[in-house]
C-alpha cells in the first residue's frame, strides 16, 4: 500500500499515487498505483496491459480521510532467471513506462526498494 497524505490531491485523473520500484538488485520493476475506484484511470490501465503488464494485486481500502482507494500492483515478466528482466529489457521497459506516465502528466522516479521493504 502506498503512503497517501490525502485523497483530495491526485497525480492525474483517477490516480492518487504512483511508485515504480524493484526489489534488490533492481532490474525488474513493478508498478504500484493508488487509484480512485469510483473514477479509475481506464486509459492508463489499458495501456499498461498493451505494454505487457499484468495486474498481480488489487485491494480496496478506506483512507483515513474517508476517501476510497484501490491499491493496484502490476508486473511484467522478463526472459531472465525467475522471469526477471535482463539489462536490455530493463532499459526498454523503463523507457516505455516513463513515456506512458509522462503522457498522463506524471513524472516517475524508479527506485530500488530497501531489503526490509522488499521482503516485509
Amino acid at each position: 500500500m502506498l503512503f497517501l497524505k490525502s485523497t483530495s490531491v491526485s497525480k492525474a485523473s483517477g490516480i492518487y499515487e504512483v511508485d515504480i520500484a524493484a526489489k534488490p538488485p533492481g532490474k525488474t520493476f513493478g508498478i504500484f498505483l493508488a487509484t480512485d475506484p469510483d473514477h479509475p484511470p481506464h486509459a492508463l490501465l489499458g495501456q499498461l496491459k498493451v505494454l505487457g503488464y499484468e495486474n498481480t494485486y488489487s485491494s480496496p481500502y478506506l483512507h483515513k480521510d474517508g476517501g476510497k482507494v484501490l491499491d493496484l500492483h502490476f508486473q511484467k515478466d522478463g526472459t531472465d532467471i525467475f522471469k526477471g528482466w535482463k539489462t536490455e529489457e530493463c532499459t526498454l521497459n523503463l523507457a516505455a513506462i516513463t513515456a506512458l506516465f509522462e503522457e498522463h502528466g506524471i513524472a516517475i522516479a524508479p527506485r530500488v526498494m530497501s531489503m526490509a521493504e522488499a521482503y516485509a
